[in-house]
């Protein structure tokens, strides 16, 4: 099993190290009726997979969300918020918090040495802003470098962070704002050399923008509080693992969230939520086939280009725009602030990824402890790199030495 991801590995780095490599994808033709572009032989749509840099960016990187369908851009505010929207920190009522989260990763595999590990906090300035800090950690485990003949060169760990700080202030008493600048550095195969090319770490600059709006709602003799939310993260630089101009996309994304929390009384509340992402990075296009310099249109683009062509540049034109999107929903019950119990479910098209899972969970907290669990259960034969994985995030509430029972 080490040895198949091993092999994926190296597929991995050649996909971004020789782009032409990725147009193989395109052996394919424009159906007129059904306005795609399908594979000849069997007239299924054709797997077009939107590629970037540093993917480990894009993963859920908390046991809360991660049994809620991935969905947190609108959840309610805790340390993870550095992750999906920073700006729910200015609404946070806990004057200072952390969470900390193990992720394994490829378990179903067997591998025992690659994971995901993710600290985070905030503290409050004052009552209409905060900050925070988070750093995430993802390991690939030792891999055995060996050059095209098979002749071992060597052991590495390839390992990639990021490191980012965010300030998150309210305009109003109902409106925020984050900004989350990070450091981005990724280590995959430095000082190796792969068809006469030096392998070096990859280094880049990024940021997020967000935006929460939360209002009460009154529900009959209950009450309740709608979130609206958006983000557009990993807005930055592109990122190279060469000396080569050649540089890769990182993964914008561009998510949009709701939550809408029912508390029927003092013991017992309910959340369902939902996320829609779309990732802000250019289509791979089948007029890129074989592009004169060797490397394809779309990864020329600049940043800003790039970002403003990704909402049109798929070449089966809107309904492939369309089936670039991400649905998660996620619902999540609360008793009496210490025990929850949640669920939710995470899709993809199948060209573009094919990610489809159930994710259940349970959450406790006592006193200053908060600690969640989640579970992911596959529904199609796509494996996940976290099937059948239990994960967890211990979450510290400093206000409970004060007495206060803030929810986590």
């Amino acid at each position: 099993m080490k040895n198949l991801f091993k092999t994926f590995f190296i597929l991995s780095l050649s996909l971004l190290l020789f782009p032409n490599v990725s147009n193989a994808q395109f052996d394919c033709e424009f159906n007129v009726s059904s306005g795609q572009w399908v594979n000849p032989s069997t007239g299924a749509p054709c797997v077009n997979t939107i590629i970037t840099a540093v993917p480990f960016l894009r993963i859920t990187p908390d046991a809360r969300s991660g049994s809620m369908g991935d969905v947190g851009i609108a959840t309610s505010a805790d340390a993870n918020s550095m992750h999906f929207n920073a700006s729910k920190l200015a609404f946070i009522d806990t004057d200072l918090g952390m969470s900390a989260t193990y992720t394994p990763w490829l378990r179903a595999l067997g591998l025992q040495d690659v994971y995901l590990a993710h600290l985070a906090g905030f503290k409050k300035i004052n009552d209409i802003s905060a900050v925070g800090l988070s750093l995430r950690y993802f390991s690939l485990g030792d891999i055995n470098f060996t050059d095209e003949n098979g002749q071992a060169l060597g052991t590495g760990r390839p390992n990639e962070f990021e490191l980012a700080f965010a300030y998150s202030r309210q305009l109003s008493p109902n409106l925020s704002i984050g900004f989350t600048p990070k450091f981005i550095y990724s280590n995959l195969a430095a000082g190796q050399v792969v068809g006469d090319v030096e392998i070096t770490p990859g280094v880049a600059g990024a940021a997020d923008l967000s935006l929460t709006f939360n209002t009460p709602i009154k529900m009959g003799q209950g009450e309740s509080n709608l979130t609206l939310a958006g983000a557009i993260t990993n807005l930055g630089s592109k990122i190279s693992y060469t000396n080569s101009i050649n540089r890769d996309f990182l993964p914008a994304n561009l998510g949009i969230g709701a939550a809408w929390t029912f508390e029927f009384d003092e013991f017992n509340s309910f959340t369902i939520a939902t996320d829609i992402n779309k990732l802000l990075v250019p289509t791979p296009s089948t007029e890129d086939v074989a592009p004169t310099n060797g490397i394809p249109d779309y990864r020329e683009k600049g940043l800003f280009s790039g970002v403003l062509s990704s909402f049109g540049d798929a070449p089966g034109g809107f309904s492939e725009e369309v089936r670039e999107l991400m649905f998660g929903i996620g619902a999540e019950y609360w008793y009496d602030k210490q025990f929850a119990v949640r669920a939710g479910y995470y899709t993809e098209h199948a060209t573009k990824g094919n990610r489809k899972f159930f994710t259940i969970g349970l959450g406790l907290k006592y006193n200053v402890f908060g600690l969640n669990f989640s579970y992911l259960v596959p529904t199609t034969n796509q494996r996940n790199p976290l099937d059948n994985t239990l994960r967890f995030s211990l979450l510290f509430d400093f206000a409970a030495f004060g007495g206060d029972e803030d929810d986590l």
